[in-house]
């Protein structure tokens, strides 16, 4: 039997799809890539925007069209809060919320239902284990980072997202379990390990939070990075810092902290639970703390009620402060959500304006970040070639390139940098011995 997973959306959602995968091979499927013929198709999905459910729902028909005959299952965010909308979609056969998803392997049978079986049930609040799956008569095949999950779920209830109503509250995962699937990964040769979870900051279990999920992690041996996922500003332990500056500790010197907006007013709005100033305060204390971090951040542009000079004092906030990279959104109205009720609508055209703008900010604010780092030598976890030339990102988060006739796929290598190109740097790699 083959089978194919197509997932959308976040980091969490890989991490989930690739214990999937895992179930799926010790259950005697043969994983092939989505596209290809499959006996068992699985549609992970996303409801983060509008998009996010359209392209579901495109993808869902795209699957069914090239594999009529095929068991379609729909599992994940979407399918938790639309379920009924997905029901409609014809030969789709089961439907999982995200409590079920990761016991898909319970709902599969031979034939296709004539019509959808929908379980999705409430999520409970309770801590939580996951099944670590044992590979270890099987080939070891990561050949990149690998996602852990740690934590589910998010209280803190912004007014644009519908996140916690697909998720559940916060939950946390039992530690030893999840240090269990670690050393499973890094068996199977993983070298980076990064943290996931809906609201990462937030995880407690039995009094560890997440400083003490990387102190742990840090001692399995092994292991050549920790990196820490999407991070809300007001959950980050100060803690993080010593282990980054720690030579021999493996997390490694980068945060992506989600500003949503550089505005006070629609911070309110947001339900954020900080204020620009105070955002700006800790950037800048992780920037002072640890030398060459690499912080990102998420803004979101068009929110109702957004004014120009709301909007630029976004602008502001990403052009002056340390942050060198960061993912610009457009405001995607959620149903059953609060901001939906804001009259004040952004036209779609100013919003792209709006866009465009701060990707030209976080065009430049990169290109410094790489000029900066030029002449030196970092360490480079490669994962793809094209044509003999390779790929693979420093522990700040610089793109990395390189010519080299050597497999370097999954290699931590020094590289010397060299020469800003926009999106990525190209390096020299340095030899044994030079």
């Amino acid at each position: 039997m083959r089978a194919s997973i197509h997932t959308l959306g976040c980091r969490l959602n890989q991490a989930e799809s690739s214990l999937l995968a895992e179930y799926l091979a010790d259950a005697g499927y043969e994983l092939v890539p989505f596209g290809e013929p499959a006996d068992l198709g699985i549609i992970h999905t996303c409801t983060v925007t509008r998009e996010a459910d359209a392209k579901s729902r495109k993808l869902i028909r795209q699957f069914i069209r090239s594999n009529p005959d095929a068991f379609t299952a729909v599992i994940g965010c979407y399918s938790q809060l639309a379920a009924e909308t997905i029901a409609r979609i014809p030969g789709v056969d089961l439907i999982l919320g995200n409590q079920e998803k990761l016991h898909l392997l319970d709902y599969l049978q031979p034939q296709k239902n004539p019509t959808p079986k929908i379980v999705c049930s409430k999520i409970p609040r309770e801590d939580f284990s996951l099944d670590v799956p044992s590979t270890a008569n099987r080939p070891s095949f990561l050949r990149r980072r690998a996602n852990l999950k740690i934590q589910d779920g998010c209280n803190f209830m912004c007014s644009f997202c519908i996140i916690p109503f697909a998720r559940g509250r916060v939950r946390s995962r039992e530690i030893s379990n999840l240090l269990d699937e670690a050393r499973e990964l890094i068996r199977r040769g993983a070298k980076e390990i990064v943290l996931t979870g809906v609201n990462l900051g937030t995880y407690a279990y039995n009094e560890k939070n997440i400083y003490d999920v990387a102190a742990a992690l840090g001692e399995l041996p092994g292991l050549q990075r920790i990196r820490i996922s999407s991070i809300e500003p007001t959950t980050i332990p100060e803690k993080l810092f010593e282990l980054m500056n720690d030579p021999a500790h493996p997390l490694v010197p980068f945060l992506h902290i989600p500003a949503q907006s550089g505005s006070n007013h629609i911070l309110t709005a947001m339900k954020r639970n900080y204020t620009r100033e105070e955002f700006l305060e800790f950037i800048q204390l992780a920037h002072d703390s640890v030398p060459g971090i690499g912080i990102g951040t998420d803004l979101m542009v068009g929110f109702p009620g957004e004014s120009e000079e709301d909007f630029e004092q976004s602008a502001q906030l990403l052009q002056e402060s340390p942050i060198f990279f960061a993912h610009i959104f457009k405001y995607s109205e959620r149903p059953a959500t609060p901001a939906c009720r804001i009259a004040e609508k952004i036209p779609p055209t100013v919003a792209h304006q709006r866009s465009m703008k701060l990707h030209h900010i976080r065009t430049e604010k990169t290109r410094q970040f790489h000029r900066a780092h030029l002449g030196k030598t970092l360490d480079v976890l490669f994962e793809e070639s094209s044509q003999g030339h390779w790929t693979g990102y420093t522990g700040n988060y610089i793109r990395i390139g390189v010519s080299s006739p050597e497999n370097l796929e999954n290699q931590l290598r020094p590289v010397l940098l060299q020469k800003d190109l926009g999106e990525w740097v190209s390096g020299q790699l340095i030899s044994d011995g030079l």
